[in-house]
């Protein structure tokens, strides 16, 4: 399906110089002068390779059709991950690789979403928000949480982040599985 340029958003796929690429990052520009665009960070599906181009709002582009279904994750094999379909049972077989920084979070029977196209999986969506406990972090300081400081602190996946100064070992913390951001303590 052809559309145009200026609507790109995050997590679609298009077909654009000969490859399947994912829209990672887009920022609309209005310059001063001339026509307004977007720039896209794109990803190849096959190669991993990054790719950031401008679109114009005459240019259009082949957004591809996705089917997605929900699996559950069940184990991993020498790189390659096992995932459950909960109604069929039937399983699916992907290499840890297509998950990129977001396989820290991958957990024993987390449900994630899976993308296909013509049968082959393109992209594993992880919930956006996991729980996760910190194990390494600077102690807190006395005073140190009145202010909005944040300290770096490794999570029990072997994650870093940046956490605020009140956060201490052994705390659950709510994180972004796609930012690698710090949302909240969790309430466990």
């Amino acid at each position: 399906m052809k559309i145009n340029g200026n609507s790109l958003k995050n997590g679609m796929i298009i077909e654009h110089k000969g490859g399947m690429w994912k829209v990672i990052n887009t920022q609309a520009v209005k310059p001063g002068k001339g026509g307004a665009f977007n720039q896209v960070e794109l990803k190849n599906i096959e190669t991993s390779t990054k790719l950031n181009e401008r679109f114009r709002s005459n240019e259009t582009v082949e957004r591809l059709y996705v089917e997605s279904k929900n699996y559950q994750y069940t184990y991993e094999d020498k790189g390659i991950l096992s995932f459950m379909d909960s109604v069929s049972y039937e399983e699916v077989l992907v290499n840890a690789s297509l998950l990129g920084r977001s396989r820290a979070f991958l957990q024993d029977g987390m449900k994630v979403e899976i993308e296909f196209i013509d049968n082959k999986v393109v992209s594993v969506k992880l919930p956006e928000h996991v729980i996760e406990e910190v194990v390494d972090t600077e102690a807190v300081i006395k005073g140190q949480t009145a202010t909005s400081s944040f300290k770096p602190a490794i999570l029990s996946n072997g994650a870093k982040i940046m956490v605020p100064g009140h956060v201490g070992n052994g705390m659950k913390v709510v994180v972004s599985s796609s930012l690698f951001e710090y949302i909240e303590r969790a309430k466990v």
